[in-house]
């Protein structure tokens, strides 16, 4: 039997979903920021293992906070010393933060500044959750020394070609699996710990 394909012949696309397209779209854009803030950014987006660049989108794309901090930009004087840093953003995020500062009269380094500044919080959070990952990272290792002892056991007593030597083997490998991905996890967060 032939499907009709008629149906999908006439599914175009519109106007306004190629100019959603056409917003996706990477460019890349400088801006003069804090070395704390190119810092954090960076610090979060590899802690949550995501791109700068979907954070950074996240961030600007907000239009209401981008707003408030725009009407609270007269109170806002960023003292620290600005680096130049190009950043891969969507076409939309670019639009909407050069929009919001047109309207608003306010310097796109200070609302990208101020936005970023919104992160921090975060950071703290993942620093706390660091701390206690460490710690659970310790015990995953005296589980896995212990364990590995056990392993030892079950060979010298049973065997190798024993079944439950297998079990315990096998759950060893898991055991190991785990920790080196914990260790791994934690070592990323290492580098929040100076922030």
């Amino acid at each position: 039997m032939v499907k009709s394909t008629k149906s999908l012949i006439d599914l175009e696309y519109s106007d306004e979903s190629t100019a959603d397209l056409r917003g996706r779209q990477s460019v890349r854009t400088t801006f003069r920021l804090s070395e704390r803030s190119i810092h954090a950014l960076s610090i979060l987006s590899g802690q949550l293992g995501i791109k700068q660049k979907s954070l950074f989108d996240h961030l600007i794309d907000d239009m209401q906070a981008l707003r408030v901090i725009a009407r609270a930009s007269e109170d806002l004087d960023p003292k620290e010393h600005r680096i130049a840093k190009t950043f891969v953003i969507s076409r939309k995020t670019l639009e909407n933060l050069e929009q919001v500062c047109s309207r608003f009269h306010t310097p796109r380094d200070v609302l990208v500044e101020f936005s970023i500044e919104r992160i921090l919080p975060l950071i703290s959070r993942e620093k706390e959750k660091h701390e206690k990952r460490k710690i659970l990272a310790e015990e995953l290792r005296h589980y896995l020394a212990t364990g590995s002892e056990i392993l030892e056991r079950a060979e010298e007593t049973l065997g190798e070609e024993d079944p439950v030597f297998g079990k315990v083997l096998l759950m060893m490998k898991y055991v190991r699996n785990t920790c080196s991905e914990v260790e791994s996890f934690v070592k990323r967060g290492e580098r929040m710990e100076d922030f």
